[in-house]
């Protein structure tokens, strides 16, 4: 992507925009069986964007029976790999193209900066696609060690029929996470995405299908959880369904799966997520940086937030001087602005959720920041907690809020890192490469990086241990195989009656 342009320029681009505001079914928008619509706002002004087809379990129906058709149909299930890779490449090429206007609407919708948008939402978005479309021609089959009168083959085929549950935080990377593989897979997709951020998702279907990705084959169904996400649940003909959300809505899937059909269910959800720096972690300047990226990105609506940071007594003080600084440099305001590095809440709601942790800290707690304006607009905030026991340590607060929690030695850090509900991810930031590796593998956690924060790439298999994940895993060849089923062909190569064969 091109270098950042101004203010001015993106608010331009902004007031040209035309957002998409119905569902996207059966290759063509369509309104809301009921009529009913609901508005849309931008986080950071209350100003409304557009009216969106608010749907339900008609349009959800509706949805499904498209995408079965298409499925059943083979124009995209049975079509050959390569020949779906030339039109996911297609896709991501046509993101490209237009990227910017993605990364606006993206912005304006969600509140998230312009700076990550252009820099890291829609680049990966769009890398996302084509790697997954890369992979699709890549994927071997395999014949087992049968005997030499026997042939026994392992193939892969797409699950059928997917519903695909996103969360507002990521909106449009959340969307490639989920339909890179599944539609590499050669499944259906009905997608709901959150009823805070539908816009990029509307979008998405529309150059999906300019790509040439078939009529059915990508669905996007807008609504609220009851109109849309239980229904899909619930639904007979769906076959699996990937959520990434809250561990108390991720839950609710599970029921609407043993309630109904026992459809497949892959969860990603929430975490704690510790970060540990040692007493003799190295060069304390990058260290804060890491500390402050991981827990302040995406204004800390980031489901592998480093939200708690496991500091050793003895560089507490120096450290948390360096995070200050550092947290200095993170302006809060306008997301179109390119110099802003955090933006505003996703919605009024969640602004007064997360000021109502800051309430529940002393003012003596609070190392830095603490402010809040705009009903949408949170400082970065550092907070000492007494240990590991209180809500502000133990809980999801999903904004721009840093705990610190003293521990005296390695050991303890461990323990302390562990004591959680939760297990996306974690960082150890430590100079002893031996104490590294015997934390990484002693970590509950998904995802552990050693001297920094991160979540890996699109190699590697992202989800989490405990209440974080359940059924699979994002991103890698692993995501493959959440939207496919495993198929044993047996071929007896005698010309004898049964035998025993086991």
């Amino acid at each position: 992507m091109s270098d950042l342009l101004t203010r001015g320029e993106y608010e331009a681009i902004a007031a040209d925009l035309t957002l998409p505001v119905n569902a996207f079914i059966d290759g063509s928008f369509r309104p809301a069986k009921s009529g009913n619509i609901f508005e849309t706002l931008n986080p950071a002004t209350g100003a409304k964007l557009a009216d969106i087809a608010a749907c339900a379990s008609e349009d959800v129906d509706f949805a499904v029976e498209k995408a079965r058709d298409a499925f059943e149909g083979g124009r995209w299930s049975r079509l050959h790999p390569s020949e779906r890779k030339d039109v996911l490449i297609r896709l991501s090429k046509l993101m490209t193209r237009n990227a910017r206007e993605l990364a606006v609407m993206e912005s304006l919708d969600s509140g998230k900066t312009i700076f990550d948008c252009e820099t890291v939402d829609i680049p990966e978005t769009i890398h996302c696609i084509k790697w997954h479309a890369e992979l699709i021609d890549k994927i071997y089959d395999q014949v087992s060690p049968a005997s030499d009168d026997h042939i026994a083959m392992v193939v892969r085929e797409p699950v059928g029929v997917a519903g695909l549950v996103l969360p507002w935080n990521f909106p449009l990377l959340m969307l490639a996470w989920k339909i890179g593989p599944a539609l590499a897979a050669g499944c259906s997709v009905v997608v709901k995405p959150a009823e805070e951020t539908s816009l990029t998702a509307l979008r998405l279907a529309e150059l999906a299908y300019e790509a040439g990705v078939p009529a059915g084959v990508l669905n996007v169904v807008p609504g609220t959880g009851p109109d849309v996400g239980e229904p899909l649940g619930l639904h007979p003909d769906v076959d699996m369904v990937s959520f990434t959300g809250s561990t108390e809505t991720g839950r609710r899937f599970l029921h609407y799966s043993a309630d109904s059909n026992l459809k497949e269910v892959v969860l990603e959800m929430g975490g704690k997520n510790p970060c540990i720096v040692m007493d003799d972690a190295e060069d304390l300047d990058t260290v804060a940086e890491h500390v402050v990226n991981g827990a302040f990105w995406n204004m800390g609506e980031n489901c592998s937030a480093a939200s708690r940071l496991i500091v050793h007594e003895d560089v507490k003080e120096r450290l948390l001087d360096k995070v200050q600084a550092a947290a200095r440099e993170w302006i809060v305001g306008d997301p179109l602005d390119p110099e802003t590095r955090i933006g505003a809440l996703v919605s009024q709601d969640h602004y007064t959720k997360v000021c109502g942790y800051l309430n529940k800290a002393k003012k003596a707690d609070v190392i830095m920041g603490g402010g809040t304006s705009g009903d949408a607009f949170v400082e970065p905030t550092v907070i000492s907690v007494p240990g590991n026991d209180t809500p502000l340590a133990r809980e999801e607060i999903f904004g721009p809020v840093l705990s610190v929690i003293t521990v005296k030695g390695f050991d303890e850090a461990i323990v302390v890192a562990n004591d959680t509900k939760y297990g996306l991810a974690a960082s150890i930031f430590t100079a002893n490469a031996k104490r590294a590796i015997r934390g990484a593998r002693a970590l509950r956690a998904g995802t552990v990086t050693v001297n920094s924060f991160g979540e890996g790439d699109i190699s590697t298999p992202f989800g989490g241990y405990k209440q974080s994940g359940f059924g699979g895993r994002d991103n890698s060849v692993h995501a493959h195989d959440q939207y496919t089923q495993l198929k044993t062909i047996w071929l007896d190569l005698t010309d004898s009656g049964p035998d025993r064969i086991s």
